[in-house]
């Protein structure tokens, strides 16, 4: 290992720590950015900088992805925190300065970066949540929550993932007010984007059962990982919420309807009947009447 003399360290241990996680990869990349020429400062040496340094925060998410998914979660760590340091490396552009084409370019290099930071503090808060360390996986989870507010609103999906990341950090804590109150926030905008995409599934087939999937394996594993997680934790509270397991339920049968797995959306939607019809003219039984005659119909 080589001193390249663009990066120092407290001591060696972590310096060896770097080099694993993602140094010796990216190494070279940084004498171009850390060490500026008169070339570099120029108009066309500012546009290939920005270049490596989209460069190197693509490989460092995909380093960290790939030691994440071994499970090397410290690791990983190096990696995850350099893209994040990378990442506000980046300014807004001066526009005024570059031709049509090259404006164009820094518009979408600069959204790019700006709508990863998110991705990178849930990552990050993912990994700190996995160690133990849950201050630290709060305070990513706030970051990520703002990041993603600016950029996809408050009551987005997008935002709402970063509450639920956040009330399961709560929930090790014992905050259990704190985790109703976040699990109420995203089931109830999980259902309004689900409840949105039922309507139009029955407005534009005719059948009124046909297959469609509006996200792929990956994101209906975890949407659904996220509703069933939050519905066990309403069955087993101590303050039994009906009115939550309904809204909850209704989400995972409207989630596995539209995905086309029947035998799943008929217990789902069940569940959520069974525990509407506990409450006195409930505003979702008759939604859930009507999911259900919508998969009886179709059998």
């Amino acid at each position: 290992m080589e001193a390249s003399r663009v990066t120092f360290y407290c001591d060696a241990e972590h310096q060896q720590a770097d080099w694993v996680g993602i140094h010796e990869r990216i190494c070279q990349m940084l004498g171009t950015i850390r060490s500026p020429t008169v070339l570099s400062l120029q108009h066309a040496g500012c546009i290939q900088s920005q270049l490596v340094k989209a460069e190197l925060i693509e490989m460092c998410r995909l380093g960290a992805q790939s030691k994440l998914s071994e499970r090397k979660h410290q690791e990983a760590l190096p990696a995850a925190q350099f893209c994040l340091r990378c990442s506000k490396m980046f300014t807004a552009p001066d526009l005024s300065k570059w031709s049509q084409p090259t404006c164009c370019w820094l518009r979408l290099t600069w959204v790019w970066i700006t709508r990863s930071t998110n991705v990178l503090h849930r990552c990050l808060g993912r990994l700190h949540t996995v160690t133990g360390n849950l201050e630290a996986a709060l305070f990513n989870f706030a970051n990520d929550i703002y990041f993603a507010s600016e950029e996809y609103g408050l009551d987005s999906t997008v935002t709402r993932g970063g509450y639920f990341l956040m009330a399961n950090v709560y929930a090790k804590l014992g905050g259990l007010p704190i985790v109703r109150s976040l699990y109420s926030e995203v089931a109830q905008t999980w259902h309004c984007h689900l409840t949105k995409l039922l309507d139009t599934h029955v407005q534009n087939v005719q059948s009124p059962y046909t297959e469609m999937e509006p996200y792929d394996k990956a994101q209906r594993v975890e949407v659904d990982e996220m509703l069933r997680t939050m519905l066990e934790f309403e069955q087993n509270d101590s303050r039994i919420d009906s009115a939550q397991i309904a809204l909850v339920a209704h989400c995972l049968a409207m989630l596995w309807f539209l995905a086309g797995d029947s035998l799943k959306a008929l217990g789902f939607g069940n569940t959520a009947l069974q525990a509407s019809q506990l409450i006195p003219n409930h505003d979702l039984t008759e939604p859930i009447q009507g999911l259900l005659q919508l998969l009886h119909t179709a059998r």
